[in-house]
């Protein structure tokens, strides 16, 4: 454990302050909701009341509308949110729960801090799908090395995901997809997606919009999506 703790971070964590309704819905789920760290996972789906069919993981879930939607859509899979702004972990609970302890999801479990902490103790092929949704694209080149899509990570998402699974990631900026694609062409793990222009300019049709997507779209912004599949 001690050495994850070498990890910076970078970000905010806190926000304005919460209001009293959003404090409270926060302080009442987020004990029952979060994944625990307290070593190696060994049974991922143990963290789950009811067995899922598949495990997803979202990183940055922001404000917590992409997630959410999937969260509702998909009973029957697994959900990890990892988001360390923690004014982004009260609104998504405010999305997906109520004070009543029967209306709180089964398959959603938080993790509140940065996914890199996580990555490492989730065993092999643990994941079907990581999704990435306008991830911060850190756009100064001094910045570079605190983006989220790197060699490391990507060592990570070749561990997690089992053969066939996905990663996707969406982006507004056009130097983080550049980018993107230039780490991920460079790993033998990955395979993008893709036979046409349709197959990364169209939005992922199984989610809701992010609030920065619904930013981007409304400035007149192209948002791009890409997916790739774990090789067998």
């Amino acid at each position: 454990m001690a050495e994850l703790k070498k990890f910076r971070f970078y970000g905010r964590r806190y926000g304005r302050p919460l209001k009293p309704a959003r404090q409270k819905i926060l302080s009442r789920l987020l004990p029952q909701m979060s994944l625990a760290l307290d070593g190696p996972i060994e049974n991922y789906q143990a963290v789950f009341q009811d067995s899922p069919r598949q495990v997803w993981l979202e990183i940055g879930f922001g404000a917590g509308e992409h997630l959410a939607s999937l969260v509702n859509e998909n009973p029957d899979i697994g959900f990890i949110g990892c988001e360390p702004f923690i004014n982004g972990v009260a609104s998504l609970l405010a999305k997906v729960g109520t004070m009543t302890p029967l209306s709180w999801p089964n398959n959603l479990k938080i993790f509140p801090d940065d996914a890199r902490l996580l990555l490492r103790l989730l065993p092999p092929a643990t994941l079907d799908r990581i999704y990435a949704m306008f991830p911060d694209p850190w756009p100064k080149t001094r910045h570079h090395k605190r983006r989220l899509i790197g060699f490391e990570t990507l060592d990570e998402f070749a561990r997690l995901i089992r053969p066939g699974g996905e990663f996707k990631m969406a982006s507004d900026h056009m130097d983080y997809i550049r980018w993107t694609l230039w780490h991920f062409q460079q790993h033998p793990a990955f395979e993008w997606q893709v036979e046409g222009p349709m197959d990364w300019r169209e939005r992922y049709p199984d989610s809701g919009q992010t609030r920065y997507e619904t930013k981007a779209i409304s400035q007149g912004d192209s948002c791009v999506y890409l997916t790739f599949r774990r090789l067998v």
